[in-house]
């Protein structure tokens, strides 16, 4: 079948050209196309495919004995998710740190994906060649991304097919310049579509393991089942999963499951759907109560070898005796006195409940974790696994140590919350005999206005302060994502500041920029107007019948589809915006075109209450100093509930002597009746979409029926306080 490309003259697409030239695919260029054009393929058959990707994504499946579209579908998913990252080398302000991302990337790959060139790979040396001089002044110098230069250079010369693409549409001497016009694939960006995220996301350098050997690495995210996974969370859970990737490793997800007062098999379920979120594969699933046995049979060996004792001294007493340093008086009891207490402890008998045992460390250690910790508790609760089979449970202390050893876990990473007790950690593991685990701080994760506390989290779902963990107010992954942020946002977000064990009190504006990035070159665009006092505006040469358009959702990008716009005589525009015109003020009514407003009238108030104008529909739009958004004045229209969210707290950081109930934010949701296109009856569920004008939205509840809004959710921007 023979094959057009169609293409703007001014913005060749180098990327399917090269790919068709490697692929030995004939094309018939076809450089027609009006600028602006998204290229397309015509078959001789009459049919046709638009898009950058699209057409790349064809020429990877049908190209013979080459495997450019991945070996496998894994590889297909990897290509995928690239061609949603290297559009950012288009954005001038985002090249730097694209080509400092691949570089470090290319530092330990030969190609992008597996061992074998690939249309990513294509589309990459497209993207670099066609930013012309900016490019070839760093390939020259070979100073700043030595490993990406020696990737292109590497393909250059591998495939001639490259060099006469440059030569044919970017001028003789190969700067990349497309002849007559600018970098070429610039719709590219707009073909991403949201997937889950890659470690590989990050910009930074790599983070390494001390005493780590590739494919020894074995590493554990072991939340405690007693809430949803936060975003503090989300940075353990990520940094576990960079380290088992980058050294071929093993993570195993641990559920640290001590505590039958707090926890839950809800909490279980959502933290696995959590961590699936956020793109982590795990090879193994284990549970804290799993070693209950062991557990109980290390605790009574350490009695029995005098490393631990019963105590039966009350909490309060006992937390001031180890701030003073003073031994408790059940220290020295005899190894039968303590086994005794013990057997008490397990029946769950009224002398067991006032006992607990205690590690049998060093009182007077300047490290007061190392004061005779608190090995075990009685809790007669039952276990939400196990039922009401144990009366004593380990506390994380004793349990985490042991529980990393026995599981072959190499490397423990903890937040620098817990240095003081990395100490206890060693000592354990010292007592108990058993293989030392290298532990890796890092700075915990703390964002302004923000608490990430599960008990004060809890507070808030228990005295109906929020709608429960996935309320959009909320710091949980749920919340979050529900609120409208992309989880790829979220990734490159925590993978940018690595591993550093500084405490930074992080801005929510600088994650939500990120998301905005993201969103943006994608999401359909729609119309609203505010319900209350909004504005008629009669224009008196208008249509006297309505007539439709069928205009793109995004004018950028196709992919998001086309809605159909309806034009009127009368149409409604946002009060805010008729008090901003004046009699005879030229105005430009997007997506239609200019009208002069020729009277206002007002109503006893003082009041915009109509306006009355006249189209002039070959005005310059550059003239006018008002763009205003507007809806044809028909039955249509869908009813809307715009969701604004605030901060629950009004606090930056709650000091740790401070009482979060005293900086609680009075009002943090409002509610906004407003009118919106007759398109966005197809709105889906978590779908994104920009109001223009207004922001950006996520679609928490679609259109049901006409008396029913639509309920759509703020994003922020970054820029919104």
């Amino acid at each position: 079948m023979e094959v057009t490309l169609s293409f703007a003259a001014d913005n060749p697409p180098l990327s399917v050209i090269a790919a068709a030239k490697i692929a030995g695919i004939s094309l018939s260029p076809d450089p027609s196309l009006p600028s602006g054009s998204v290229p397309k393929f015509i078959f001789s058959n009459g049919s046709s495919l638009r898009g950058t990707l699209v057409l790349l994504r064809y020429i990877g499946r049908v190209a013979e004995n080459l495997t450019l579209y991945g070996k496998d579908l894994y590889q297909t998913g990897e290509i995928d998710q690239l061609f949603e990252y290297l559009p950012i080398l288009e954005k001038g302000s985002e090249f730097e740190a694209g080509c400092s991302y691949l570089d470090t990337y290319l530092s330990t790959n030969t190609l992008l994906v597996g061992h074998e060139v690939s249309i990513a790979d294509i589309f990459l040396w497209a993207a670099l060649a066609g930013t012309g001089q900016r490019w070839e002044s760093l390939r020259k110098s070979n100073k700043k991304y030595q490993n990406l230069v020696r990737w292109y250079n590497s393909l250059s010369s591998e495939f001639s097919a490259l060099s006469e693409v440059l030569q044919s549409y970017a001028g003789k001497r190969g700067s990349g310049k497309p002849v007559g016009g600018k970098s070429k694939d610039q719709e590219s960006r707009n073909e991403s579509k949201s997937t889950g995220g890659d470690i590989k996301t990050t910009s930074r350098s790599e983070i390494d393991l001390p005493h780590a050997e590739v494919g020894k690495v074995c590493v554990r995210f072991a939340p405690e089942p007693s809430g949803y996974l936060h975003i503090g969370h989300s940075k353990a859970a990520l940094l576990n999963k960079y380290f088992a990737e980058r050294y071929k490793g093993r993570l195993i997800v641990r559920f640290d499951d001590t505590n039958p007062a707090k926890e839950s098999n809800e909490f279980v379920d959502n933290l696995l759907k959590d961590i699936e979120t956020l793109g982590i594969v795990y090879d193994d699933v284990t549970y804290t109560s799993d070693y209950f046995p062991k557990l109980m049979e290390m605790a009574e060996n350490l009695i029995r070898q005098g490393k631990a004792y019963v105590d039966d001294t009350p909490r309060e007493q006992m937390q001031k005796e180890r701030m003073d340093g003073i031994e408790s008086k059940c220290r020295d009891n005899s190894v039968e006195k303590n086994l005794e207490l013990w057997k008490e402890m397990i029946a769950g008998s009224e002398r067991g409940l006032m006992c607990c045992i205690r590690g049998k460390l060093d009182m007077q250690d300047p490290n007061k974790s190392l004061r005779d910790p608190v090995y075990y508790r009685c809790n007669p609760m039952p276990h939400h696994r196990i039922g009401s089979k144990y009366k004593v449970y380990p506390t994380y202390d004793f349990a985490c140590p042991f529980v990393d050893s026995v599981e072959g876990i190499t490397h423990a990473l903890r937040s620098s919350e817990y240095h003081d007790r990395n100490a206890q950690y060693d000592r354990i593991q010292q007592d108990m005999g058993l293989r030392k685990v290298h532990i890796y701080e890092f700075s915990r994760l703390n964002m302004v206005y923000t608490l990430l506390s599960k008990r004060k989290l809890l507070w808030f779902v228990q005295n109906g302060k929020v709608d429960g963990w996935d309320d959009p107010r909320f710091p949980t992954v749920q919340g979050i994502v529900r609120r409208g942020l992309k989880i790829d946002a979220l990734i490159q977000f925590i993978l940018e500041q690595g591993a550093s064990k500084n405490l930074n009190l992080m801005e929510w504006d600088k994650l939500w920029t990120i998301n905005k990035k993201i969103i943006d070159p994608v999401c359909a665009r729609h119309t609203a107007v505010i319900e209350e006092c909004r504005v008629l505006v009669t224009l008196t040469d208008g249509p006297e019948q309505p007539f439709t358009r069928i205009i793109p959702r995004h004018k950028k990008y196709e992919g998001a589809g086309e809605k159909c716009t309806t034009f009127t005589k009368n149409i409604w525009i946002d009060h805010a915006d008729s008090e901003a015109i004046s009699v005879n003020e030229e105005v430009t009514f997007m997506d239609w075109g200019n009208a002069i407003i020729k009277e206002i009238k007002k109503d006893e108030a003082g009041n915009v209450a109509q306006l009355i104008g006249v189209l002039n529909l070959g005005g310059s739009v550059k003239t006018t100093k008002l763009k205003l958004t507007w809806l044809p004045e028909i039955d249509e229209l869908v009813k809307l509930q715009l969701v604004e969210f605030d901060y629950l707290i009004s606090k930056k950081k709650v000091e740790e002597d401070e009482d979060f109930l005293d900086v609680l934010n009075p009002v943090t949701k409002k509610e906004t009746l407003a009118i919106g296109d007759a398109n966005m009856r197809n709105l889906k569920h978590g779908e994104v979409i920009q109001l223009e004008r207004k922001g950006y939205f996520r679609c928490d509840v679609p259109y049901v029926r006409h008396s029913k809004p639509i309920v759509l959710f703020a994003i922020p921007d970054g820029r919104q306080h």
